[in-house]
């Protein structure tokens, strides 16, 4: 009964056009430095959709979403947020759905927006996890992170100190709490380094973190592995088959729509780029192959360039 009530809430929900949260969309929670009211996805999942844009002040770096497992003896938060203000504001939210404590935070992966609230937890007496990858990118990159806060956010960086997680994994965690199996698990290289999913196995429900993508455009990074992320996707996340699924960014969703908007756009991008490099051309040429398929993605034209400047580099030597 308990798998027929969620199988229905799940296909109702996918019948469901979520409120908009793009970059051309304004904060839709004015009186909260979040960008929006969490919402419950399923009972006991909620998120708070970040906006599908860049980090700024008007959004106060809310670009990602920020998750939360209520399991009946505690609350699991997936992302620590940008900043402390964010951890804080979503901490208030929490309290005002349950008087259950939050008893673990994990870090999706190494960058700002997932790890630059942890001090805030870290004050509430609050363990923070994360890949042993993922913390150390934020220990090599948290000056930098924090330093863009800074700019962008200005009084909303305020009480912000980047602290490293308080523990680390390297294969898998599994925390039984509450009602609540909670699998966090590294699938392996993706998007960034120490890239972590949160599976729950018994709803068949994954807070994938960015190794899944559909409403923005994947950023691609220098060192990223496209090739291996593709890989990683197709092998070890899409054979889970989740049921549904909150992205990195984004609204939740299915798995055939960010197969479509990550190794979709993924191999479409190395497969301009390897017509590219066929037809002997140069890496100031890559940055304007074809993308326009996808030109409807949100961050479209911060990305797609670069994009394709990276993968050239990956690519010529491969």
């Amino acid at each position: 009964m308990k798998k027929l009530l969620l199988t229905s809430v799940l296909a109702g929900l996918l019948h469901v056009s979520p409120v908009l949260a793009s970059e051309d969309v304004p904060d839709m929670y004015p009186g909260s430095v979040l960008y929006s009211k969490p919402y419950e996805v399923i009972p006991g999942v909620w998120t708070a959709i970040g906006a599908t844009a860049p980090p700024t002040y008007e959004n106060s770096g809310h670009n990602n979403n920020l998750s939360f497992i209520v399991t009946g003896d505690g609350v699991v938060v997936v992302n620590s947020g940008a900043s402390y203000q964010l951890a804080k504001a979503l901490h208030d939210e929490i309290k005002a759905v349950t008087d259950q404590p939050v008893k673990l935070v994990i870090n999706e992966n190494g960058q700002g927006h997932s790890m630059l609230g942890n001090n805030y937890w870290i004050e509430q007496g609050v363990p923070v996890l994360a890949h042993v990858d993922a913390a150390a990118e934020f220990e090599h990159d948290a000056g930098g992170a924090f330093e863009a806060l800074k700019s962008y956010g200005k009084e909303t960086a305020e009480g912000t100190d980047p602290k490293l997680p308080t523990e680390t994994f390297e294969d898998k965690r599994v925390i039984e709490m509450g009602d609540m199996t909670i699998e966090v698990m590294h699938l392996g290289p993706a998007h960034s380094p120490g890239d972590t999913q949160v599976w729950l196995p018994e709803q068949k429900f994954m807070i994938a973190g960015d190794i899944a993508f559909s409403e923005r455009m994947p950023p691609i990074f220098s060192g990223t592995c496209t090739s291996c992320w593709i890989e990683t996707f197709e092998t070890k996340f899409a054979p889970l088959e989740p049921a549904f699924i909150i992205p990195g960014h984004g609204h939740p969703t299915n798995l055939e729509k960010v197969t479509r908007g990550t190794t979709g756009y993924l191999k479409y991008l190395r497969g301009k780029i390897a017509e590219h490099l066929d037809n002997g051309g140069d890496l100031a040429e890559a940055y304007y192959v074809d993308q326009s398929p996808y030109k409807n993605l949100d961050t479209f034209e911060e990305l797609a360039t670069k994009n394709a400047g990276v993968v050239y580099e990956e690519m010529e030597f491969e």
